[in-house]
């Protein structure tokens, strides 16, 4: 499941509807990213997140097919922000559901390496008195 959106989310809420729906998991792997308070020795005061959001659906779909070709998954749920965010507020989430816990470790790290380097989400971070572009890097 992929969604893009706004609206902050609950990481419990998000992965207990999607565990209940199969008794088959036996590992959920996830991963959490916030908005950190200092970037490059630098006070960050916000983000602001753009996204090409029908390209970002179509490339987070490939990267949860390629996924599931080198991993045994039951579903896989990625939610990423966009918009103004602040320090503190969560952008990311990916969770990996499987039945044994190295193909959810894997495939999670797998999906999130893919999201900080490749996908088509641009960060603005604002600090004190400017602001910077952000090069996507794992």
């Amino acid at each position: 499941m992929i969604k893009i959106q706004k609206e902050d989310f609950n990481v419990e809420k998000e992965i207990s509807s999607i565990k209940k729906l199969y008794s088959s998991i036996g590992a959920v792997t996830s991963f959490t990213g916030y908005v950190r308070d200092n970037n490059n020795n630098t006070n960050v005061q916000s983000i602001n997140l753009e996204v090409y959001e029908e390209m970002a659906y179509q490339q987070l779909e490939k990267i949860i097919k390629k996924a599931n070709i080198k991993w045994s998954l039951i579903d896989t749920l990625i939610i990423h922000r966009y918009g103004n965010l602040k320090v503190s507020d969560k952008i990311v989430l990916v969770a990996s559901f499987s039945s044994h816990r190295k193909d959810s470790f894997e495939s999670c790290n797998f999906i999130m390496d893919y999201l900080k380097k490749d996908a088509p989400f641009w960060k603005n971070e604002f600090y004190d008195k400017k602001n910077e572009w952000l090069i996507n890097t794992i």
